[in-house]
């Protein structure tokens, strides 16, 4: 596997989650600035493609690459978030477009007290209401894809 570089996330970025196994309770998380998109926000004016363009979209970067690059970024442990096998979003963005993929906390219990320390915190999603217009599309087709899976 390929080392992401630096700038992998100019056209990339991962939403990370949480569901549990017996509630199914569904919790994603935010940044301090309020964005659900990790590293970074998406910029502003950005927008959701329609779900079947991402079909004629080629793989750049493998997400298990950036979830290992999020892992040294956060400084969390290597085994702590796996790939959503199946989420991939394009949203269009001034500056080109940018791939969003999924990663789920494999956790017993929500990390609250570890994304608290990273000055992040874990949401559900009547609480991400007002996110700009591609984060609220993006959450729920996340949703969805989290729902149906």
């Amino acid at each position: 596997m390929t080392s992401v570089t630096p700038d992998a996330f100019e056209s990339h970025r991962l939403l990370l989650y949480y569901k549990g196994d017996i509630s199914a309770l569904t919790l994603f998380a935010q940044q301090a600035g309020g964005s659900v998109c990790f590293p970074r926000p998406l910029p502003a004016l950005s927008s959701a493609l329609e779900e079947d363009a991402s079909e004629s979209e080629k793989v750049s970067v493998h997400p298990s690459s950036l979830v290992s690059a999020i892992n040294r970024i956060l400084r969390l442990d290597n085994d702590l978030l796996q790939v959503e096998a199946g989420f991939k979003e394009l949203i269009d963005t001034p500056g080109g477009i940018v791939t969003v993929y999924m990663a789920r906390f494999k956790l017993l219990d929500p990390p609250h007290r570890l994304m608290h320390s990273l000055d992040c915190r874990m949401r559900t999603l009547p609480e991400l209401r007002g996110r700009p217009p591609a984060e609220m599309e993006l959450l729920r087709r996340a949703y969805v894809n989290v729902m149906e899976g």
